[in-house]
Formats: C-alpha cells, structure tokens, sequence
C-alpha cells in the first residue's frame, strides 16, 4: 500500500540518500514554492520540520522561497514556528470577499494577513533567528505589465506570455528576478546570475515590503513600489519567473536541499503551466530532495484535491464549505509530518526514495 508521502530526490541527492538516510543536519536549504492556498496541504509536514526536527541544530538552515514560498519562509522563521504556521493558516483561510473579487478586497485582506502574521516586531524577531535565514524573490517588472492599470496590465501579461513562450531569457528581461537576502547569512547562490534584477538586503524596514510584493499577483494585486534598499519599480510576483524554483541552489556545496511541495514536478514558470518542456529534471535539481503529497492522500481530501485559490469562485458564497474544506485540509496535513519523521528515524527513506528522472 502507498504512503501518504512521496520523497522524489534529484541525482546527487537521490545517491547521498540511497547510501546514507537523512539527517537534520544534511539540509543546507529548504525552499517554497508559489501557489497560494496550495500550501495548506503542507501546514502539518513544515509544521513538523520546523516545529520537531530541525530546532537543536548550529549550522545555518537558509530558506528561500517565492510568493506563498516567502510566507511560509517567514512564519518557519519565528521562535515558535508552531504558532508562526498555525497564525499564518489561520489568517489565510478566514478571508472574505463578497461579489466580484476586486484589487481592493484583495488588497484589504492581504493587509489584514500580513497584519496578522508579521505584526509590530515580528521583521526583527525572524530576522534574529539563531539558524534560519530567510531569502525570498520578486520580479521587477517593465514595459505594460509595470503598470498598475488593469487593461494595460492584462495586455502586458498577454504580450509577456508569448515571448515567454519564445524563450525565458527574453522574458527575464521584462520580469527581472531580484533577491532579498538575509544580511548576516546570503544564500550559497547570491554570487550567481539567477537573480539578474538585483540583490538587496532584507531589514527591518523593508521586510514586509519585500514579502508582499513576492506574493502580488498579477491582475490580482497592484504592483509593490518604492521598497527601502531596493532600485525603483513595480515588483510583483517572484513566482512570475520562479514559479516552482529550480536552480543550482547550493552553488557547489555539499548538501541536501528539502523541497516541501505540493506537486510532484517543479515547474519554472508561472506562465510555463502545462509546458513539460518547462518542468526541472534530475540533473537541475541535483541537491534536491522534494516532499510531495502521494495521489493516495489527496485523494483522501475532502473534495479528492488539494486546496486552491480558485475555491473562492468555485465555492462563492458558500464560505463555510471553503473554510471547512481548507481547515479539514491542514488537519489531514499533520499524516505528512509523520510518515516523514517515520520514515527518517526508521531508516526507511532509502528505501522509499525515488529518482527525479
């Protein structure tokens, strides 16, 4: 019978795993994909990672992550990630829109969650943790899609995705990817050519700044502008360019990079959906070792499939079913926190470890 947990491992990492199991102590990295109230299928394993595994280390535990990604970073990030986890669900499943959903209400209720999650002295509490040091992603945008009107953006997001479809170079010219880095600790791929929009400290002034404009989604949200540190323009979205990040996270170090992610296939893009041509093989994610939801436990949710932004049109006006759907969800996560433990402690990962083609 299959798991609740599928552990997929790029090349090197698949061999260091097969050879050794896992330890806390192998993780240099762990990284957080883009995909709103996707993540909520992860709450129980992140949960435990953060809340029972990794507290007691020394060494430097880098986190980096883009949109939904950062969030998740941020609340790993606190003293108490148990709390940070628990208040940052909290806020993202009780949110409320009636109607059409416009820029406003989103903006309204992600200010309210942001309020809630990175409150007075929370920047400076994470930005002072003893081993986690958090990284995170936005793209600056020009031409159409640096505007905040709505036709005028729809256009430039229309005009982006064909030359994306063309090649992701010219599209990184229009959606330049910069890096916020922890001060004290930069990432082991700060020196690379990934991040060609930039790379600025976070501090305590332009973290939450930082933070909103990796989760602002196009023709959702309004662009973020004018972030302390930073060169001017309007930011958006880090999983515009780094949907589900790939790249050579460690730069050559010796490590394991952790991947808690809700699909099993990394895709590079936002606008790459659908694009197998676009998905992170083996060899790119060659440090990897990414923690997936097996079909068995989705299957097992509620609605047979994980939770998604697009339930609040799908369940509009019927947010007590969208709540008790999203909440049933994060109590189902915790199976995932314990097969991965089990499976660690046991030895058992070894065996269980698949291949990244």
């Amino acid at each position: 019978m299959s798991g609740d947990l599928l552990f997929l491992a790029g090349h090197r990492a698949y061999e260091r795993i097969r050879e050794n199991g896992l330890e806390a102590d192998d993780v240099e990295m762990v990284v957080g994909a883009s995909g709103a109230a996707k993540w909520l299928v992860l709450h129980g394993l992140e949960s435990e990672l953060f809340g029972s595994w990794f507290p007691g280390r020394s060494k430097t535990l880098h986190l980096y992550g883009t949109s939904i990604g950062s969030w998740k970073s941020a609340a790993a990030g606190r003293q108490n990630p148990l709390e940070g986890f628990d208040t940052l669900a909290h806020a993202y499943i009780h949110q409320y829109y009636n109607g059409t959903i416009t820029r406003e209400q989103v903006a309204r209720e992600t200010e309210r969650i942001i309020g809630d999650f990175l409150g007075p002295g929370v920047p400076e509490e994470i930005l002072a943790h003893p081993y986690c040091k958090i990284h995170l992603s936005a793209v600056r945008c020009s031409g159409a899609l640096a505007s905040d009107s709505p036709k005028i953006e729809i256009a430039g997001l229309a005009g982006t995705w064909l030359i994306n479809r063309l090649s992701r170079k010219l599209f990184k010219r229009l959606c330049d990817p910069t890096l916020f880095y922890h001060p004290d600790a930069p990432p082991p791929f700060i020196d690379s050519d990934e991040f060609s929009g930039g790379k600025i400290a976070l501090t305590a002034e332009n973290f939450r700044k930082a933070i909103l404009a990796s989760g602002s989604i196009p023709c959702v949200m309004d662009s973020v502008r004018n972030i302390p540190g930073a060169p001017s323009g309007a930011y958006r979205d880090g999983g515009l360019y780094h949907y589900h990040p790939a790249f050579d996270f460690l730069n050559g170090r010796e490590g394991i990079v952790l991947y808690p992610h809700f699909y099993d296939t990394a895709t590079l893009g936002w606008l790459d959906k659908n694009r197998p041509s676009r998905i992170a093989d083996g060899k790119l994610l060659t440090d990897v070792l990414m923690l997936a939801p097996s079909p068995e436990f989705i299957a097992d949710l509620p609605l047979g499939r994980i939770p998604d932004r697009r339930d609040f049109e799908r369940l509009a006006g019927r947010d007590d079913e969208r709540v008790a759907f999203w909440e049933k969800s994060v109590e189902m996560s915790a199976r995932l926190g314990r097969e991965f433990l089990k499976m660690v402690e046991s030895g058992r990962i070894r065996e269980v470890v698949k291949r990244i083609p």
